[in-house]
């Protein structure tokens, strides 16, 4: 936990205010990047994703932890794109706890069954018609070695698609609380996209 919070405190950081969401963009010493979006009015953590410099020092493809990248395809994807009705899983963090939603899922709620893989430290959703089958990792509890809890762990259904809730640890809760008075102290304007002060 102490190792993840000193890379934060650590890392250059900028904000930016745009479209009701706090953008906050991370530099690490090893030059890896780190942009997060919170929602202005609850905080809830939006997206998170990473990019490392390539061997030659270009910057690579952003790897969304949570979040989905732009629903938008090039010229090369055109050719290969899924289905839309293709189960699709989203992240999203609240105060209290980790979501996926799993949109495209038909399925009523009695068909999904999830469990926890101790070894492989993920959340594993089985459907009892054996037509989706998924694993989930929450990066947030690797980084401070806690173990998954099955009690945690709540399943809702609406509209085709599947809520996977999982109950924040209360290590985590203080955590971010931290972390998120730090954010809240940054500098941000309300009057258009308009860059924070850098820490």
């Amino acid at each position: 936990m102490a190792a993840w919070m000193d890379m934060l405190k650590s890392a250059q950081k900028t904000c930016l205010v745009q479209d009701g969401r706090k953008k906050i963009h991370y530099t690490f010493k090893d030059q890896t990047e780190m942009a997060e979006e919170y929602d202005m009015a609850s905080f809830d953590l939006l997206v998170r994703k990473f990019r490392k410099k390539s061997a030659f020092g270009s910057s690579g493809k952003w790897d969304y932890e949570i979040g989905e990248g732009s629903s938008m395809p090039n010229m090369e994807e055109l050719s290969i794109r899924e289905s839309n009705t293709t189960p699709r899983l989203s992240a999203k963090y609240t105060k209290n706890a980790f979501q996926w939603r799993i949109r495209n899922l038909p399925y009523p709620l009695d068909n999904y069954s999830i469990t926890i893989d101790e070894e492989k430290r993920q959340l594993v959703l089985r459907t009892k018609n054996k037509k989706y089958f998924k694993r989930i990792s929450i990066a947030d509890m690797d980084r401070f070695h806690l173990p998954l809890e099955q009690s945690a762990v709540k399943l809702a259904h609406a509209n085709n698609c599947l809520l996977i809730t999982y109950q924040k640890p209360s290590q985590i809760v203080e955590h971010e609380k931290v972390i998120q008075k730090e954010l809240r102290k940054m500098k941000s304007s309300h009057d258009g996209d308009v860059e924070c002060n850098p820490s």
